[in-house]
């Protein structure tokens, strides 16, 4: 419809469909302008009027507009967004799950398995296995420890569902605030599903996994297993794995008894295991615990009192990592279980022969020797084995210091025993037929190339066997091996339990073949218990941690190894090294004490083995890189340790006589000796020892411990001395060497022979003319 303008003319609508607004035309460009102004002129002769001004109108308001439509606006796009975001993360725990396995497929991992290692009194000596401690309930542990480890790590723990929105909110206000990563916000039901299925690795797939494995766990178990489970699993720094482990490293006690003060170490160790350990930062971990305590009361887990408790509670500094002998003993059984019980797949208590208090006395003993002499006389190791008759460990020191050196001298390392290995030479005889009253004449000698002299270039002329081994002389003892045949010594040392090889030569007679301080020191035992074998063993049982028998030793009916009489004998002549010999330095007071003193060529070794009726103990001294030491012998510093070990271990105890009561017996010219019932010696019961009737256990000599089983219907008979026929100069030698088994050994030079103190035949030239009877 037209319009119109202000003199009533028509108003024609504009090419746009809209009124013409007056001042359209001067939007127009100079051409369309003429050609109007023409169009004009042709059809009219009036002049083109203007079209009347249009009424502009008010803008109008849009709708929703200020400030109430920004804020409607905002929530609208918060919505849009926090939906596709729910999308996004809707899709990326579905890509994400479909990675994992089926969930009917989940399963929690086996805990590795953890060995207990116990003293013969029930102390843990040390855990071995990947966690280094064994696994406690809630119920079992010191209840400080969930609460503190709750109250700084995830005090919701008991009302979320396995993730903690609140929790994760505030680390995430927390970090922004501090400009930095402070606060975490992972629950310990994902800090546990971490640990037992995933990767440390940070990424956004493993963090997903991370949640759904905790929703898995929390539907699966109660929120006390989930808690147990992280609790016996979870890293607290330097090699523990679990609470218990972690107790024993830092304050050397059981999980089961530690205080406020020590849970609060702990807990704070989970944020930073390294960093807040206290063995290497006592200072940052107990202000670490100052946090958790503080924790623990605004929870409401202790009150006001309590805390100032705990802060007086501050833990001493942590040992240095693995220090103590007893490792020693936790290396060896952890070599010999697998023989035992086959691999471990489940915790096991392994039960041992260990004195925990003797175990202290022997590491100590040695320390002290070193340090007071060891610096000056160039003496850097030493190592210790103590054993019972019955063949069990009750102290092994395997060096000085295990933090140091890990690597277990008594046992694993082999040297020359020296003239300790000399009792072996002299038992061998004395089953030849000799006594100890036999003579022989100390003077230079030289068996082929070879010319053993006496440690102080001395010589005795003639003398007994009892003096001889007293004085350890060396020219002796290459004689009786040379009468023995170094076969029969041989023999006679591997049936009492040296199990290394040994070399067949006159050398033999000085110790020049290398056998560890274990075994030299369980051979020795044989002459302490009276004869039997005492097979070393420090492994009593083996169990499951619900009392399942895996392993019992059965050491209860040993063979016997050699006669009472030849231990007599041999128990009266050791005696003399220390009463009288190379040995004075090891003299026990009050107690009857026997043993052998071992020197090493230059002093590269040094050692003495000796026993009481009670215990035979072995120690050495020497140099790992085999560095001679400063005249450092058997008697010396190896003696002086034995002896403030002995009398620390025998402190408290009846003294009680050797087998033998520690005396000769028998005509001085030589006759064999005989074991008198009445008073030739008693059992570890008290009871005479007859040759008629020997005990048929090793309980009938020692303490009575063990007992059935006549061992011998089940061992051939140790041997016992030869009559030996006299001819001139005294035993006729035995037939291998009298055929000649030896004749390259002989020596051509003036040496001396087994005599009987009454002969007054003059003395043969060689020992050729003694052998062959000429």
């Amino acid at each position: 419809m037209a319009g119109r303008g202000r003199s009533g003319d028509r108003i024609e609508p504009s090419f746009s469909g809209r009124p013409a607004r007056d001042d359209d035309e001067f939007s127009l460009d100079a051409d369309d302008r003429i050609a109007r102004s023409r169009s004009t002129r042709r059809g009219s002769s009036k002049p083109p009027e203007r079209p009347a001004p249009r009424r502009r109108r008010e803008p109008r308001e849009r709708e929703g507009g200020g400030l109430f439509g920004f804020v409607r606006r905002v929530i609208y796009w918060c919505v849009v967004l926090f939906i596709w975001a729910g999308i996004g993360v809707a899709g990326l725990v579905v890509y994400y799950g479909s990675r994992m396995p089926s969930a009917s497929t989940w399963a929690i991992p086996e805990r590795p398995p953890n060995v207990k290692i116990t003293a013969v009194d029930g102390s843990v000596i040390a855990n071995r296995g990947a966690t280094g401690g064994e696994a406690l309930s809630l119920e079992n542990m010191s209840p400080y420890i969930p609460e503190a480890v709750i109250a700084i790590e995830d005090r919701r723990f008991y009302s979320h569902f396995g993730v903690d929105p609140l929790g994760l909110g505030r680390a995430v206000v927390t970090n922004f605030t501090a400009g930095h990563m402070v606060q975490g916000g992972s629950t310990l039901t994902q800090q546990l599903a971490k640990n037992l299925f995933l990767s440390p690795e940070r990424t956004l797939e493993r963090k997903v996994q991370e949640v759904l494995l905790s929703l898995w766990l929390e539907q699966k178990y109660t929120k006390d297993q989930i808690l147990a489970m992280y609790l016996n699993r979870v890293f607290f720094g330097s090699n523990a794995y679990g609470v218990e482990a972690a107790s024993r490293r830092y304050f050397n006690k059981s999980a089961r008894d530690v205080n406020l003060g020590e849970a609060a170490v702990l807990a704070g160790l989970l944020k930073a295991p390294s960093r807040l350990s206290p063995a290497r930062d006592a200072d940052a971990a107990n202000a670490r615990a100052q946090l958790v305590l503080a924790a623990m009361r605004e929870q409401g887990f202790i009150t006001d009192s309590e805390v100032k408790t705990a802060m007086s509670q501050t833990p001493a500094s942590a040992k240095s990592y693995w220090s103590g002998a007893g490792h020693y003993v936790a290396d060896m059984v952890m070599d010999e279980l697998p023989g035992l019980i086959g691999d471990v797949k489940e915790d096991v208590i392994v039960d041992t022969t260990i004195d925990k208090s003797l175990e202290r006395k022997a590491e100590q003993s040695l320390v002290d020797v070193l340090d007071k002499e060891g610096g000056k006389l160039d003496a850097s190791q030493a190592a210790l084995v103590s054993i019972d008759g019955t063949g069990a460990i009750r102290a092994l020191v395997g060096g000085r210091d295990y933090a140091t050196s890990q690597f277990n001298r008594a046992v694993k390392a082999k040297r020359q025993p020296g003239s300790s290995f000399k009792p072996f030479v002299y038992a061998a005889a004395l089953e030849k037929g000799l006594t100890p009253f036999s003579v022989f004449n100390d003077a230079p000698i030289r068996i082929g190339d070879w010319t053993p002299e006496n440690y102080e270039k001395k010589y005795n002329g003639e003398v007994t066997l009892a003096t001889a081994l007293a004085k350890s002389l060396n020219t002796v003892a290459a004689q009786l091996v040379m009468y023995d045949g170094p076969d029969q010594v041989i023999k006679l040392a591997h049936r009492l339990g040296i199990e290394s090889e040994l070399q067949p030569n006159a050398s033999i007679a000085l110790g020049t073949s290398e056998v560890s301080l274990m075994e030299l020191t369980a051979s020795y035992a044989a002459f302490m218990n009276g004869g039997y074998k005492a097979t070393p063993h420090v492994i009593r049982r083996v169990t499951t941690a619900e009392g399942k028998v895996l392993y019992e030793n059965t050491y209860d009916s040993p063979p016997r190894v050699l006669s009472e009489q030849i231990v007599a004998e041999m128990d009266a002549m050791m005696m003399g090294v220390i009463d009288s010999g190379t040995g004075k330095s090891a003299k026990i007071p009050g107690w009857q004490a026997a043993g052998k003193t071992g020197t090493t060529q230059n002093s590269r070794d040094a050692l003495f083995v000796g026993f009481t009726s009670n215990l035979t103990t072995g120690v050495w001294f020497g140099n790992d890189d085999g560095k001679p030491m400063k005249k450092v012998t058997g008697g010396g510093l190896p003696a002086k340790a034995w002896k403030e070990f002995m009398i620390a271990a025998h402190k408290g105890l009846s003294p009680a006589p050797l087998f033998g009561n520690g005396q000769l017996i028998g005509d001085p010219n030589g006759q064999p000796m005989a074991q008198t019932a009445p008073g030739g010696g008693q059992s570890g019961s008290g009871q005479p020892m007859t040759a008629e009737a020997p005990p048929s256990t090793i309980g009938g000599i020692i303490s009575g411990v063990f007992g059935g089983g006549d061992s011998a219907n089940r061992y051939p008979q140790a041997p016992v001395r030869q009559q030996s026929a006299t001819s001139g100069n005294g035993p006729v030698p035995p037939a291998d060497v009298a055929e000649g088994g030896y004749d390259s050994m002989v020596p051509p030079g003036d040496v001396g022979g087994p005599q009987s103190t009454s002969s007054v035949q003059p003395r043969r030239t060689t020992l050729l003319d003694l052998i062959m009877g000429q």
